[in-house]
């Protein structure tokens, strides 16, 4: 097995990268998951394909329970650093539906879309709302009017909305907690709006202090 040497990997916001497995004799692409640096490190040592599942919040063996092993031949980082190819054999069909690829589904002239709205990448389209309230100004818009408060205003909101999280969570008012933190973030992300300041820069500060 071949694996690219001091190559740096570029993760997501959730810690991921993009895996793609390919067939070693057909090229046919045969499955498209995500891994976090453990199930990279794993498959590495193991020569089996291991994955991060985002909807389970844990880790997979490809195959473990159905048998359909992917074993590596080789291992590649694109140019950017952003994707991960992974030229495999495979012992069964790769897709959960029993077939070889898990591509087999042709793509319609016009397509329907489904938005997923679980994650913290909700956080990036609220910004992107909140951004578009601050150089539109439309009426009867609740994030105009706190622009149009002033800084003073904006600031003071995240502190009753942090004082509220607090009182939800020492009082033990679990059922109202998630709105109330909701809460705080939706004015966070005003307040960095009105300072200039874009979620990229918290999320830089953040992973500075992952250890």
């Amino acid at each position: 097995m071949t694996t690219a040497e001091n190559a740096r990997i570029q993760l997501d916001a959730q810690g991921l990268v993009t895996a793609i497995c390919q067939d070693e004799a057909t090229g046919e692409v045969l499955m498209v998951a995500y891994m976090n640096p453990d199930a990279v490190a794993r498959t590495l040592e193991s020569g089996e394909m291991h994955f991060y599942s985002r909807s389970r919040q844990a880790p997979w063996h490809k195959g473990e329970t159905s048998g359909a092993f992917l074993h590596v031949s080789s291992a590649q980082v694109d140019c950017d650093g952003d994707v991960l190819l992974f030229k495999v054999r495979a012992d069964g069909p790769a897709c959960h539906t029993g077939k070889r690829s898990c591509f087999f589904t042709p793509l319609p002239e016009s397509p329907e879309y489904d938005r997923s709205d679980a994650g913290p990448g909700v956080l990036s389209e609220v910004f992107q709302v909140i951004r578009q309230r601050q150089q539109e100004r439309p009426e009867g818009s609740y994030t105009t009017s706190l622009f149009e408060s002033g800084t003073a205003r904006i600031a003071q909101k995240v502190g009753e909305e942090g004082v509220e999280v607090a009182l939800a969570a020492t009082t033990k008012a679990t059922t109202d907690l998630p709105g109330e933190v909701a809460d705080l973030l939706y004015h966070t992300l005003v307040l960095l709006a009105d300072a200039g300041v874009s979620p990229d820069d918290v999320w830089a500060e953040l992973r500075k202090r992952r250890g």
